[in-house]
């Protein structure tokens, strides 16, 4: 399954490009939650990213 909506990481805003933001050019990511599995090896590292984020 290929995801096509991407979000700006500066604006916040929704875009189908892939390379840039059309509005403000910031990054962009991909908005949708990775695939739950419930033997996730990555889950560790996630996390911590996901804490290394929210501290900056």
């Amino acid at each position: 399954m290929v995801w096509l909506m991407r979000r700006c990481v500066d604006c916040g805003r929704y875009t189908l490009k892939k390379d840039s933001c059309p509005y403000c050019g910031g990054k962009l990511r991909i908005p949708h939650p990775a695939k739950f599995s419930p033997d996730d090896k990555y889950a560790k590292y996630r996390v911590a990213m996901r804490n290394v984020e929210a501290k900056e």
